[in-house]
């Protein structure tokens, strides 16, 4: 028994509970610990090396980056529930409609700026699906094509900042990427942040976003039946009426979650403030985006964004801490005007969400919140338990020498690991496949040198990738959850196939010029 590769048994046996259709994080925890015992038994698992689980989890938890996670997802799950994407999809629609492929191209530009503000890729799928599909299928779009645009376009979200992938790999890539300096006797380690992940796929995400527009609009010329130009009283929600749009009508629609993206991005790229800052930044200003649509108490609005503007100008200028036993009087004055206008822009903030309760938006994107939060951190218990069972025996070494032994040096190695990442996008979720791959093999790949920010980038779009790839695509299946009867799931693959080639595309491009994703972190870190 001691002689059997148990760590590669323990992964084939993964793979196969995977398949079963079981919860994913009770197939990890399960795994883990069949495979603990049976080492154990055999004499080549340390037992005591399962002690170390509590305090893991527990430095994970606390982790103050992974606490964005629920607020971007709080913030995705109201903006879906107020339905922002059908006002953008509408505007977007009418302003593109009358060009070959417009809707098309309406629906790529939509995706991009949810990516952009949610970074959820199930909830833009599943929105586009419903919102998109049937008005693109009505206007003579061809369903595999119209399939593929949908799918393509919720896969931004694993790409474009503020993604969810990006927050999780950020944390382990930075602990993987310190263990690689320490292997080689660099103490005085450097790290990486969320950040500069965000920055490095920035430049990335609107490259790809760019390819599938050009991809969109050669088809439409060539094949004017496959992607026809929408009928002037025709609307992009479907509604006949007028489609001309006054720039005051554009600007109203697009600038609300335009700011939103500005504020959020803009205040993490720019240095201003972390992940996890910008994370409730961005929750509370879905909040107020929910608010505006709905057109009740403006003045409560008014008050939370006034209220709010000034709390930020105080802060830049004067010391705002609390707790100081020996603060100046002028100091405790300021502090008391901030008290009070924090407190009038907390009762604005409150009459908005009572009217979000209201209007049944508030409690159902907070129970998704709870829900989608508790299984990311289920999974990523699981995940933690996987890897420790799996580095006890011995397969973060096994990893290490085959990485160290394939040909082509480092290149080579990494190259393997993407291969090996896209399969295990196919059947696997990103968060198990960020917390169980990247802690193991991270460390062999960023020690050869290989940029940090670069490979998680890389990383990210080969993901992007297999959720697209049939026939286990996840974002396949979360459109065929949504998708009409009349659209058949080979339709679904079909028309996912030519945007798997333009995101092998854009794989490519990054791997040969990863100025592209190293730029503009350099610049702003």
């Amino acid at each position: 028994m001691s002689q059997l590769p148990l760590d590669l048994l323990m992964f084939a046996a993964l793979c196969l509970a995977v398949l079963s259709g079981a919860p994913i994080a009770f197939v990890l925890a399960g795994t883990a610990a069949f495979f603990a015992v049976i080492g154990w038994w055999a004499g080549v698992l340390n037992f005591n090396l399962i002690g170390a689980l509590p305090t893991r989890v527990f430095s994970t938890m606390n982790s103050e980056t992974l606490v964005a996670i629920p607020l971007f997802v709080f913030m995705g799950m109201i903006l879906e529930r107020a339905k922002i994407a059908e006002d953008l999809l509408r505007t977007m629609g009418a302003l593109f409609g009358g060009l070959r492929g417009g809707l098309g191209v309406s629906v790529t530009i939509v995706g991009a700026l949810l990516a952009a503000s949610t970074g959820i890729v199930g909830a833009t799928t599943v929105t586009m699906g419903l919102m998109a599909l049937p008005v693109m299928l009505r206007y003579g779009y061809g369903p595999a094509y119209s399939s593929g645009i949908i799918c393509s376009a919720g896969t931004l979200g694993q790409i474009i900042p503020p993604s969810t992938v990006l927050i999780i790999m950020g944390e382990v890539l930075s602990s993987a990427y310190q263990q690689a300096q320490h292997s080689q006797g660099n103490f005085a380690a450097k790290t990486i942040s969320v950040g500069e992940l965000f920055a490095g796929s920035l430049l990335p995400g609107v490259m790809l976003v760019g390819i599938y527009i050009l991809y969109q609009l050669i088809t439409a010329y060539l094949r004017p039946d496959l992607a026809p130009a929408l009928p002037p009283e025709a609307s992009a929600a479907g509604e006949d009426g007028a489609t001309e749009l006054q720039a005051w009508d554009v600007i109203k629609v697009l600038f609300p979650p335009l700011a939103l993206i500005v504020a959020v991005l803009g205040s993490i790229l720019g240095g201003v403030a972390t992940a996890t800052e910008a994370a409730a930044v961005g929750a509370v200003g879905a909040t107020l985006l929910a608010g505006m649509r709905s057109g009740r108490h403006v003045w409560a609005i008014w008050l939370t964004v006034v209220g709010l503007a000034i709390l930020m100008v105080m802060a830049a200028n004067f010391d705002l801490r609390l707790g100081r036993p020996e603060a100046p009087g002028s100091d405790r004055i300021i502090l008391a005007l901030a008290g009070i206008v924090a407190a009038l822009a907390l009762v604005g903030l409150f009459v908005i969400w009572r009217d979000l309760v209201k209007g049944r938006v508030l409690a159902p994107a907070m129970n998704a919140t709870a829900r989608t939060t508790s299984m990311i951190f289920t999974i990523v218990i699981g995940a933690l338990l996987f890897s420790l069972v799996f580095r006890g025996l011995g397969g973060d070494v096994r990893i290490k020498e085959l990485l160290e032994s394939a040909p082509g040096g480092a290149h080579g190695a990494m190259l393997a690991v993407l291969v090996m990442m896209f399969f295990l996008g196919m059947f696997l979720d990103y968060v198990e496949i960020t917390i169980i791959a990247i802690p193991v093999v991270g460390p062999p790949i960023l020690a050869s040198g290989i940029d940090p920010v670069w490979f998680g980038v890389l990383i990210a779009l080969v993901l992007q990738t297999s959720f697209l790839t049939p026939p286990v695509g996840y974002t396949l299946a979360y459109l065929r959850s949504v998708a009409p009867a009349s659209v058949t799931t080979q339709a679904i693959w079909l028309g996912a196939l030519p945007f798997i080639g333009l995101q092998l595309l854009a794989v490519l491009i990054i791997y040969f010029m990863p100025s592209i994703a190293t730029w503009l972190p350099a610049q702003l870190f």
